[in-house]
């Protein structure tokens, strides 16, 4: 039988010269340290250093990519270990789990989850052999062999994947000690402030977050502007511990500036509840304003991930919780919606702030114009359903020609899947590489510009944007 392997030449073009061009262009970044400042990693993983004890709980159960495709061939969440909030049955095997995997394994053929997969199995653990129903059993007893050595540890595996920096991802009222002792250790990660909770009253647990954002900075926020001050308080926390961002997830990039007055008046409305889900929806568009504020102020990177309808599939939400898969792209409008704060912040010399999209037709019509001028704004990665090698090749077909490589933000992983790091910044160094080399083999770029562009888009257009120096 023939060993399943990797093809030397994934991702390049099959056109004999442009091969050449990426795979020379690609030796030299390929080497790299990759850096990662923005996912969803958690910090405890890391901290506590326990491996996974199968490859079930590795890499199926936690991974929505992964559920997604095979909840949408009518598995249920349940039979991949996954077990319902309100503790109904479920699959407690990981097995079993396992095997049901392998036997669907070809649902991932031609997807990036496919590609992430079999770099992961035949690169970092050493499989020779395609998942199947066949094989399941096998492949089960060998990872959970190579588990079990201490070279599969998380922090042996930080190392291995040559990590220079992870950001996580953690909430405004989350307790930071286990990144204070993280950082005694001597790795080099990080939190990133997610505010949603605490910035956005149309959330159900809005009136909580706040709650607990009270408890953790200690300072009163039963009017506006001890809110503001609690939530500068743990923007100083979390920079104290290394941060160099912040993220934001909204479902439209609408900001809108209201009067201090104004501001005050409506956030006293809401808390008494006495507001309109139309003042609910002003004062998050508001907030969005307010923390490019502060982000001028502390000099933390803004990061903006808009146009995802979150928990789309409700009973499913309720049965299982959020970040199972079920969130699916709008379109989304940029260029009027950001103008209050790009107008105010764009050129500002201590502001930046990232973009990130799901609707594609945005590219070359709004995105990379915004770039292009001002400033402070930089274009993020291919997110989501678009990283993926296609998604990439749009993206910079779209991007390039109006924003150039210095207004993009190079790549970010943005995954819970920690073994897969270093197989997602491998696609991104092998697309980006082949698609210069396609600029040079066309007479756009000139093949001496081509190293640099192509370590630019590795790895120093993030260490610039995220201000990693």
């Amino acid at each position: 039988m023939t060993a399943w392997q990797l093809d030397p030449n994934r991702c390049f073009s099959p056109e004999p010269s442009q091969r050449a061009v990426a795979s020379e262009l690609f030796e030299k970044v390929r080497g790299l340290p990759l850096l990662s400042p923005h996912g969803h990693v958690s910090p405890q993983y890391l901290l506590d250093d326990i491996q996974s004890p199968d490859p079930a709980t590795l890499l199926v159960i936690p991974d929505h990519y992964v559920l997604r495709m095979l909840y949408s061939q009518g598995t249920p969440l349940e039979r991949l270990g996954r077990q319902p909030l309100g503790g109904s049955p479920y699959e407690p095997d990981s097995r079993e789990v396992w095997r049901r995997f392998c036997a669907n394994f070809h649902l991932f053929a031609a997807t990036p989850t496919g590609l992430w997969l079999k770099h992961e199995l035949i690169d970092l653990f050493g499989v020779t052999e395609r998942p199947s129903a066949e094989s399941a059993d096998r492949l089960y007893d060998h990872l959970c062999e190579r588990l079990a050595l201490p070279e599969y540890k998380p922090r042996a595996l930080f190392r291995r994947f040559n990590l220079q920096f992870l950001s996580t991802t953690d909430g405004a009222a989350d307790d930071l000690s286990v990144h204070a002792r993280l950082r005694e250790a001597g790795l080099p990660v990080a939190p990133t402030l997610r505010p949603d909770a605490v910035v956005d009253p149309t959330r159900a647990d809005w009136t909580d977050a706040l709650a607990a954002l009270e408890r953790r900075a200690q300072i009163p926020v039963d009017d506006y502007p001890g809110y503001l001050t609690a939530i500068r308080d743990r923007r100083a926390a979390f920079k104290a511990l290394g941060s160099t961002a912040t993220d934001h997830a909204a479902l439209t990039a609408q900001v809108e500036r209201l009067s201090g007055p104004q501001a005050a008046a409506t956030y006293s409305a809401l808390r008494a509840g006495r507001a309109s889900a139309v003042d609910a929806a002003r004062f998050a568009a508001h907030m969005l304003f307010e923390l490019a504020a502060m982000a001028a102020e502390d000099g933390l990177v803004m990061q903006l991930h808009v146009g995802s309808l979150r928990n789309h599939h409700g009973a499913l939400h309720l049965r299982f919780g959020a970040d199972i898969g079920a969130d699916i792209p709008i379109a989304t409008e940029w260029t009027r919606s950001l103008r209050p704060l790009l107008e105010e912040f764009g050129a500002h010399p201590n502001f930046r702030v990232v973009l990130y999209g799901l609707d594609e037709t945005n590219y070359s019509r709004e995105l990379a114009p915004l770039a292009g001028h001002y400033p402070a704004v930089r274009l993020g990665a291919p997110w989501w359903f678009f990283d993926s090698v296609l998604g990439m090749e749009r993206y910079l077909d779209a991007v390039v020609e109006t924003a150039g490589i210095t207004n993009l933000a190079g790549f970010v992983d943005d995954t819970r899947a920690y073994p897969s790091i270093e197989a997602r910044h491998d696609v991104w160094r092998r697309v980006a590489c082949n698609w210069l080399a396609g600029r040079v083999v066309r007479g756009l770029l000139d093949d001496d510009m081509a190293p640099w562009a192509a370590e630019a888009l590795a790895y120093g257009q993030v260490k610039e944007t995220f201000r990693l120096g």
